[in-house]
């Protein structure tokens, strides 16, 4: 990764820890893959902040077992903690620290959670019901999306700054921004109420 990658990522990181939303265990800063904006998660995982978190989103990539293997090693050499998304079996298999499931998962997230209960369990929200059925199920934390305009596949319109802060008060666990975040529009977001920040293209070139 080049300096200017590092540099952006730990701006945002900087501002990540600034968030004075509801306390949890992860770190304020969430890193998430995707395989066509970071086809090389391994680069990208090199590429963040110390200390900050992983998503780790391979969508049926025959290179999962490799990636996640070569991701568990990174987040062990940085102190990152690692989450596997939608797959609770790789996250064995790698020895992740848990699982992120998508909003639509929520019946096998709760029965994953129920068996798991010293793993962290994420959910993704994009509305009310979803950010409440998260706080039911005693998720660690939401990622709440897409709060900005995204390049996301099948992206939901943008919820933006007021509708968003809208939802995270009616929540009562820590909940993270997600879409479009960069450490330029993070600064938009810094009285809203959420917990940390989640990110894609704001962390790489």
């Amino acid at each position: 990764m080049t300096l200017r990658t590092y540099d952006d990522a730990t701006r945002l990181a900087r501002l990540a820890a600034r968030w004075p939303g509801v306390p949890g265990v992860l770190p304020p800063l969430i890193a998430l893959t995707d395989p066509v904006r970071t086809p090389d998660a391994a680069a990208f995982a090199r590429g963040l902040p110390e200390e900050c978190a992983l998503i780790y989103r391979h969508f049926g990539r025959d290179e999962r077992f490799r990636e996640a293997s070569d991701l568990a090693a990174i987040a062990r050499d940085k102190n990152l903690v690692l989450l596997i998304a939608a797959d609770p079996d790789l996250a064995d298999a790698c020895d992740a620290d848990g699982v992120h499931w998508p909003a639509r998962l929520f019946r096998p997230a709760r029965r994953w959670s129920r068996t798991h209960r010293a793993r962290v369990f994420t959910l993704s929200a994009h509305n009310r019901a979803e950010l409440a059925r998260a706080a039911v199920l005693g998720a660690d934390a939401a990622l709440l999306s897409p709060v900005f305009g995204t390049r996301s596949a099948g992206s939901r319109a943008a919820l933006g700054r007021l509708r968003a802060a809208a939802l995270v008060r009616t929540s009562g666990l820590p909940v993270y921004a997600l879409g479009g975040i960069t450490a330029d529009s993070a600064l938009r977001l810094q009285t809203s109420g959420f917990s940390g920040l989640a990110a894609i293209d704001g962390l790489k070139r």
